[in-house]
């Protein structure tokens, strides 16, 4: 691939002793430099087991600190089995950075070893990241466009300028933002767990907000449409059904580009930002 940088490609547990996000394996970091900094760029980060936390900074490359967790590993070396002492260990892993024309993408080795990562980023980006075990997504103080998976944890999101889709399966959606693009689309879904957007007082958006089992609440002057709800019938021969629209739709400043908020089991919370 043209221009292509591999930033970092086999970890191998070396021992440093610094300490990050709220784990005990020690850190290695890899710096990613850009083709082109300071200008737009993407990035995407994906892990099968472990943590990724996100936040921006002033520098131009992005640092990225890899913790693998340390399991079992520090028992090791009392472990017995039929009489034969443990001798392996398993500290073992592999992060890749790779790097072509402002487009990069983070990966790890082995899908069944948990590391975390913790990267410092530059504004301006098309952030990719997401997660499936033992741990959650965080993502602070960062412009750009943001979509951001998760599937047996929660996403919290902070102090955000741009716009979002954020889904989990089993976890909260906790968003907050700075500003928002004011003509991009946006979603946010759970099954399990609430949906919690914090929003400016001055965005303007068409909701369309639906909870199976929980409420929806906002302290915004949401215009609800009360249109009557749609009742589709289905009568086939063998088959017969009612199916019944009931989503919650509705403007808040007039209205704008459209606003997804579903679940399943959880409430949806539409909150307005303290000026």
């Amino acid at each position: 691939m043209k221009n292509m940088k591999i930033a970092g490609l086999v970890l191998l547990g070396l021992i440093i002793g610094t300490k990050s996000f709220g784990q005990t394996g020690s850190t290695e970091q890899l710096t990613v430099p850009l083709s082109s900094p300071g200008k737009p760029y993407s990035l995407k980060v994906h892990l099968v087991s472990g943590s990724v936390k996100v936040v921006s900074y002033d520098g131009k490359d992005i640092i990225i600190n890899v913790v693998p967790r340390n399991g079992d590993d520090e028992e090791g070396s009392n472990a017995v089995e039929n009489g034969m002492k443990r001798i392996s260990t398993h500290g073992s892993y592999e992060v890749t950075a790779k790097e072509a024309d402002n487009n990069v993408t983070v990966n790890t080795g082995n899908p069944n070893k948990a590391i975390d990562l913790d990267l410092k980023i530059p504004q301006d980006v098309k952030l990719q990241v997401g997660t499936v075990n033992d741990g959650e997504v965080v993502v602070e103080n960062v412009r750009g466009e943001l979509e951001v998976n998760n599937v047996n944890d929660k996403i919290t999101l902070t102090n955000i300028s741009g716009s979002v889709v954020a889904n989990t399966v089993n976890g909260d959606v906790n968003v907050t933002f700075k500003t928002i693009d004011p003509k991009a689309p946006m979603a946010f879904s759970t099954l399990n767990g609430d949906i919690n957007v914090t929003l400016p007082a001055d965005t303007k958006a068409n909701l369309k907000l639906k909870s199976d089992n929980g409420d929806v609440y906002s302290d915004f002057d949401i215009d609800i449409d009360k249109t009557p709800v749609k009742v589709d019938k289905i009568t086939e021969p063998g088959m017969y059904k009612i199916k019944k629209d009931d989503w919650v739709y509705g403007k808040i400043n007039g209205g704008g580009p459209e606003m997804m908020m579903k679940n399943m089991q959880g409430n949806i919370y539409v909150k307005k930002a303290a000026k």
